[in-house]
């Protein structure tokens, strides 16, 4: 009986030393004046009230708005990413033609890029990765698609979207309408959810 207390409390010694391990790691100390100050960086912690379904229907809405933002927040950023780095490029090139030829290959890579899949995903995830982009970058699909491509093809792809009951110049609106998908985005970037 001594013999499995001493292994229990040994594993109890160990446990607690390798715990504090782990602390020190996240950790910083800093002595200043003879005083030791512990500097610890700590996430973003979002705090909601805990959802109240009123039906099954609303349950199933939440939780398939959680597996959109998952799968189209990255791509948006990536996305984000991309158009600066094609606008600061663009604005480099001199001349019209040297801006559609060089448009014209880097359009190409992002279709090698983001093709497979895009085509993968579920029509409500492209709603999302629309509502998304406008989030990130404060520019609704139709004004991305005119700026890059032009008028008249924003406006075919605003009659294809309109033909499928989308609207490309839909806005996100955090405080209003999008406030779940606000809720969720925020909950997914602090690793809550």
């Amino acid at each position: 009986m001594k013999r499995l207390l001493y292994i229990f409390i040994l594993l109890a010694v160990s446990t607690q030393m390798f715990a504090a391990k782990q602390y020190l790691d996240s950790c910083m100390l800093k002595v200043e004046d003879g005083d030791t100050l512990y500097i610890a960086w700590l996430h973003e912690v979002w705090v909601y009230p805990p959802m109240k379904f009123k039906n099954k229907k609303q349950e199933k809405f939440y939780w398939r708005t959680v597996r959109d933002v998952k799968k189209c927040l990255p791509y948006a950023k990536m996305i984000t990413k991309d158009m600066a780095y094609a606008d600061a490029e663009l604005a480099k090139l001199p001349d019209n033609k040297a801006r559609k030829k060089w448009w014209r290959a880097f359009e190409r890579s992002l279709y090698k890029k983001y093709e497979k899949d895009f085509r993968g995903m579920y029509a409500s995830q492209g709603r999302m990765l629309m509502l998304l982009l406008d989030r990130e970058t404060e520019r609704t699909s139709y004004d991305l698609i005119k700026q890059y491509k032009g008028k008249a093809a924003a406006n075919f792809w605003q009659f294809i979207a309109k033909l499928f009951k989308n609207d490309l110049k839909e806005e996100y609106d955090a405080s209003d309408k999008d406030k779940i998908v606000e809720r969720v985005i925020n909950l997914v970037e602090a690793g809550q959810l």
